[in-house]
């Protein structure tokens, strides 16, 4: 699997990643793999926790013929930028810039792009897919959601409470804290903030990138995709919602397919006993669940050879 570096331009910034491609003569297949939110690298991993989603899902593609390019984000790895300066839109700005590279990649069929994205990169795949004009052949929604952003976030917060270590739970009722009206009053604070960053709790945040999330509505660009879209969500996932699949099934007007594959959290690996979070970091050391990447697989391979053959 020949690996080389590519770097591109988004706005005033360089952005650096790494195109694998399938041994033999190309043009090949391509997919873009976005990853999900944080400051994490090409690999979807951030110094804290090593993801590695991105780097499996390259792996499994490649195997199976798929050319693919995964970046890092604004201010990580080898990218210049500020992580915490970047924004929402900045994100799909970068990520829309890094299919125009790929397109331009002369080992890649330009008529054989499928673009996947991961939790917030399943964000800014549905914005491609509804926006782009380069002819993308179909969309990956991995862990995606037809939520808006603040809704979500306070959807997140009532399912992850309850499953709080009980000593955290134990502590949040002493001080008769209600963790959602603590994240709603947050809101209210980051919503009255004008700067990239800012403090909120004592914890310095990408304001920016706040605002922007919880004023996006997918829902609109959901109903303006023609093209193919798989939607992927793991059915302990408990920083998105799974009946969400539904909504993407019925919003979506090109072709749709769905799963919602039991046992498995928003980290795409199988998660044990009851929906939470607080199994990360063991879950981590697992690999991304095999049934999640057999589908993106057949579905790529699938997708992508219908959009080379459409634009030949």
């Amino acid at each position: 699997m020949p690996e080389m570096p590519l770097h591109f331009r988004s706005g005033d910034q360089t952005l650096a990643g790494t195109l694998t491609t399938p041994d033999g003569e190309g043009p090949h297949p391509a997919a873009l793999l976005v990853p999900g939110s944080g400051p994490v690298d090409r690999d979807s991993n951030h110094r804290r926790m090593r993801l590695d989603i991105t780097r499996q899902l390259s792996d499994a593609l490649v195997a199976a013929g798929i050319a693919t390019f995964r970046y890092d984000k604004r201010g990580v790895g080898e990218s210049t930028g500020r992580f915490r300066a970047a924004g929402f839109t900045d994100n799909v700005d970068d990520a829309r810039a890094a299919l125009e590279a790929l397109a331009a990649v002369p080992e890649v069929d330009p008529g054989a792009l499928t673009v996947v994205g991961h939790s917030e990169g399943a964000l800014i795949a549905t914005v491609l897919a509804a926006h782009t004009t380069l002819p993308v052949a179909g969309v990956v929604l991995l862990s995606g959601s037809a939520t808006p952003g603040e809704e979500l976030l306070r959807w997140q917060a009532a399912r992850i409470a309850p499953t709080l270590p009980k000593p955290v739970r134990v502590m949040l009722r002493l001080l008769r804290t209600d963790l959602e009206a603590r994240v709603a009053k947050n809101h209210a604070k980051v919503k009255a903030t004008t700067t990239d960053e800012a403090r909120v709790d004592g914890v310095r945040i990408n304001a920016r990138w706040t605002r922007e999330f919880m004023a996006y509505d997918p829902r609109p660009d959901l109903g303006r995709i023609a093209v193919p879209v798989l939607a992927v969500t793991g059915g302990k996932d408990v920083q998105t919602d799974p009946a969400d699949l539904h909504a993407i099934a019925d919003l979506v007007r090109g072709p749709v397919e769905t799963h919602e594959v039991p046992d498995v959290s928003h980290l795409l690996r199988s998660q044990d006993g009851p929906a939470s979070v607080n199994g990360y970091k063991k879950e981590i050391r697992r690999p991304v669940d095999k049934r999640v990447l057999e589908l993106v697989v057949a579905w790529v391979r699938r997708h992508a050879s219908l959009g080379a053959a459409e634009a030949s």
